[in-house]
This record gives C-alpha cells, sequence and structure tokens, in this order.
C-alpha cells in the first residue's frame, strides 16, 4: 500500500519530465539553512494543510504540532531527508512488485502532486492478472 506517498520519483529529470523542478527542492534547502524554524511554519500555514486554500480552516494546534514535530528532528536530518524524498528513484523497485497493491493519493496533494506520486506509482505496478 502507498498512501499520499513520494514514489516512484519527486524530481524532474530527463527521463521524469513531470517532475517536481529542482528549484523547489533548493528552495526548501536554502529555507532550511536561513532559518529552519520559520520554514516549518510557512508549510504548515501554507501547503502542508491546504492552508492556503480559499476556505481551509486548520487548527492552530495543528500547525502548532507539525512545527514542533519539525523542529524536533536533527537539522542535517532533516535537511538531507529534502534530497532523500525528492532524489530517491523507486521505479526500479515498483517495477518489481507482483502483488497487489493499494495506491491512495489526494487530488489537491501540493507537497507531493498526484500525477508525480500516486498516478504514477499506480502505472508502475502491474495489475493482478
Amino acid at each position: 500500500m502507498l498512501v499520499s506517498a513520494v514514489p516512484p520519483l519527486m524530481l524532474r529529470t530527463d527521463d521524469n519530465p513531470g517532475g517536481v523542478p529542482i528549484e523547489v527542492f533548493d528552495g526548501l534547502r536554502a529555507g532550511s539553512r536561513a532559518n529552519r524554524a520559520n520554514l516549518y511554519r510557512e508549510l504548515a500555514d501554507g501547503p502542508f494543510f491546504g492552508n492556503n486554500r480559499p476556505g481551509a480552516d486548520v487548527a492552530q494546534g495543528m500547525r502548532d504540532n507539525f512545527w514542533r514535530q519539525g523542529m524536533e528532528s536533527g537539522h542535517r536530518n532533516a535537511f538531507e531527508c529534502i534530497a532523500a524524498f525528492s532524489a530517491t528513484d523507486f521505479r526500479p523497485d515498483l517495477e518489481k512488485v507482483d502483488v497487489p497493491m493499494l495506491v491512495i493519493h489526494g487530488d489537491d496533494d501540493q507537497i507531493v502532486p498526484i500525477d508525480v506520486g500516486g498516478k504514477a506509482s499506480a502505472a508502475l505496478v502491474e495489475p493482478p492478472s
């Protein structure tokens, strides 16, 4: 099962033209280096919970908890995670799946767009015969 997961490959590359541009991840890295606390606050107040959508009402406690969890992680670990979730190529792994797999992904995910994550993963997994 994959639920709102990053596979198969988030990063736009020559052989993954529908991926997310490197500039997005470079921006996360720059934000982490400049002011990690502010980066987590901006993510929680904007795209992570869809709080930037009209009519969104994300509880302050949820946003604060996201920030707290981010700040509890080690700075280097969190920084290196940006490369891990953006550039790890899971396509070879998904092509080896030989059992039924459920892929669940929201169509308004602003962190991992559905076309980059859910739809691309589902297309790589051979449906059972």
